[in-house]
């Protein structure tokens, strides 16, 4: 999975994913640039993952934290993705960026499964 995420997204998700641990989105260019922090706070491959959600900037602070939950259900033949993203505060620059970021980032993992081919998630 992280040789995908840096081909298409150029991002990793880094972390050993066991509850309590931290999770780091970082940039995959040279400079490693660190965008997003967290913690683990449940994880039940391949069913729930539990984050907690922080602007670097903002790690020390748990009140500017939010919390995304991916859920995964089988059904019949076709896997469900779930993703509740919570407790972010009204007005905020996070939430500004995760109503616009949700959406991009979905339709694209949309289009890489059903053609191989992601869209250009970030294009202007």
């Amino acid at each position: 999975m992280p040789r995908f995420t840096r081909q298409y997204w150029a991002h990793e998700n880094v972390s050993d994913w066991k509850p309590g641990s931290r999770w780091e989105h970082r940039r995959t260019d040279d400079a490693r640039t660190l965008d997003l922090v967290g913690e683990v706070v449940e994880s039940d491959p391949p069913h729930r993952l539990v984050l907690t959600w922080a602007d670097p900037a903002e790690e020390a602070n748990r009140d500017k934290h939010s919390r995304v939950t991916f859920e995964l259900e089988m059904i019949d033949d076709m896997v469900r993705l779930m993703i509740t993203h919570e407790a972010l505060a009204a007005g905020s620059e996070m939430l500004r960026k995760i109503s616009a970021g949700w959406p991009r980032v979905l339709s694209s993992l949309k289009s890489q499964l059903e053609t191989g081919k992601p869209l250009p998630t970030w294009a202007k």
